[in-house]
């Protein structure tokens, strides 16, 4: 018996040792292939059995990153906000069932008064989100603070009746930040100082802003099939507490185990925040019950994007920060998640659209399609619908509309009942001076959309193509 044990004993570090060459090669094939560049930790236990840099954090000086580069997190910031409110509701400062109006009494009463704490931490508001606004890209580089931001959105109608639909609003989150600071008296970024970060010791994290010297700040990038570029900027007042945080892989390993325990949060707390509601979403995070409680959340924010994962029942958590924008992080985790339980992962294929725009540079848009067809016969490379809109945005960008519009339309076969290529499709039609196949498109992805998020930039895409030109 005690060979047996014994013998058990020493293999565990065999195990333990296979598994990290598995996830780490699994992530370097994601790198090789240009769908990743960022920091990787998977722990089980609170303990890193992968924890690694990959591609470079500074493209310009050949920076490698690391596990300890500071990353933008994107919306991932959103559970260190509802942490904050829990915190205060614990204390009897903030009431999940009271309208927002109790907290900000200038708000327009139309609202105010009918939206709950509650519903702007599950995203059942109805409030619009401010990103999916005509007007955001105008507003994003302009410092506001957040008193005379919220003006962007505080006198918009409501999507639907509080309550009644699920619609991911960063404009909710943005509230709650606001309602924080009146409350407290204390600045968001303070507070996540002096309640969050200082006593978990998480030294790695902050409220981003571009003006401080911050140590091992990432760049960052945005990929393009022409090669890298240097992100737009964005005021990261204008995120603030939907979207603002700065992370590193190490620090969010504190952060999950922080989770665990009550050292920042009650049970009751935690119980109610990871209690799924409409579209299994909870307080900032996505919860999936089943054999094993999955409990997680992405970001993306210019340059960037994000994904804290964790498999609550054998404890383990999967955190990847990518800084050149659009990475495949779902796929990324499940493959990682495949490996802890002992399966093959599926590998990733050879993205098509760089192929493709190779192609079309030397041969023109039917060299591209019969490529394609080509490889659709095969299984070497990704032929996902979203291989052609990336093509098809980046030919629309170098003003190639009609080649475009092939590639937009053919990707609206091929996925017939997803909103976002219906819209996709609108959006190239109208560039190609189609208004009626335009419309048509829009309408579609209205009919489509499983919540009401994208409304607002449908409807005046909508208005645009309508408005009929006065007569000379």
């Amino acid at each position: 018996m005690y060979r047996a044990l014994f013998a058990v004993f020493l293999s565990l570090p065999a195990l333990a040792a296979d598994k990290a060459s598995a996830l780490d090669a699994l992530v370097g094939r994601y790198r090789e292939l240009g769908l990743f560049n960022g920091s990787a930790l998977v722990a089980e236990n609170g303990q890193p059995i992968l924890r690694k840099g990959y591609g470079e954090a500074n493209m310009e000086w050949h920076i490698a990153n690391t596990p300890d580069t500071r990353f933008r997190l994107g919306s991932i910031t959103k559970q260190f906000t509802a942490t904050l409110v829990m915190q205060m509701v614990e204390k009897g400062q903030i009431d999940l069932s009271a309208p927002i109006a109790r907290y900000l009494p200038d708000y327009p009463k139309a609202v105010g008064d009918r939206v709950t704490i509650h519903q702007l931490l599950n995203h059942t508001s109805g409030i619009p989100g401010y990103t999916e606004l005509p007007s955001f890209g105008s507003e994003a580089r302009r410092p506001q603070k957040p008193a005379e931001f919220m003006k962007m959105f505080s006198g918009l109608d409501l999507l639907f009746d509080p309550g009644t639909k699920y619609s991911y609003s960063n404009s909710g989150f943005f509230l709650l930040g606001v309602i924080l600071e009146k409350v407290s008296g204390k600045s968001y970024e303070q507070l996540l100082k002096e309640r969050i970060f200082e006593p978990l010791g998480m030294k790695q994290s902050g409220y981003d802003s571009p003006r401080p010297i911050l140590e091992k700040r990432a760049s960052g990038y945005d990929s393009t099939l022409d090669g890298y570029f240097n992100t737009g900027y964005l005021d990261m007042g204008e995120p603030f507490s939907a979207g603002s945080l700065y992370s590193s892989v190490d620090d969010l390993l504190i952060w999950d185990q922080a989770l665990y325990g009550e050292k920042i949060l009650s049970t009751a707390s935690k119980e109610k925040m990871f209690t799924p509601g409409l579209n299994n979403y909870g307080y900032a995070f996505v919860i999936h019950k089943g054999a094993v409680t999955r409990i997680e959340h992405g970001g993306g924010i210019n340059g960037f994007n994000t994904v804290i994962s964790r498999d609550i029942e054998p404890k383990r958590l999967y955190v990847l920060l990518n800084n050149t924008g659009g990475a495949p992080l779902s796929d990324m985790v499940e493959g990682l998640r495949a490996i802890l339980e002992g399966k093959d992962p599926k590998a990733p294929k050879t993205p098509a659209a760089p192929v493709l725009y190779k192609t079309w540079q030397s041969g023109g848009i039917h060299a591209v399609m019969e490529q394609w067809t080509q490889m659709k016969q095969g299984s070497t490379y990704d032929t996902s619908e979203g291989e052609l809109t990336r093509l098809a945005g980046a030919l629309a960008g170098k003003g190639k509309v009609d080649d475009a519009l092939v590639l937009a339309r053919e990707a609206s076969a091929m996925a017939p009942k997803s909103a976002g290529t219906a819209m996709f499709l609108g959006q190239v039609e109208s560039a190609a001076g189609h208004k009626v196949e335009a419309l048509q498109a829009y309408g579609k992805a209205m009919e489509l959309s499983d919540t009401p998020r994208a409304f607002p930039l449908l409807t005046h895409a909508i208005q645009q193509l309508s408005v009929v030109a006065p007569k000379k």
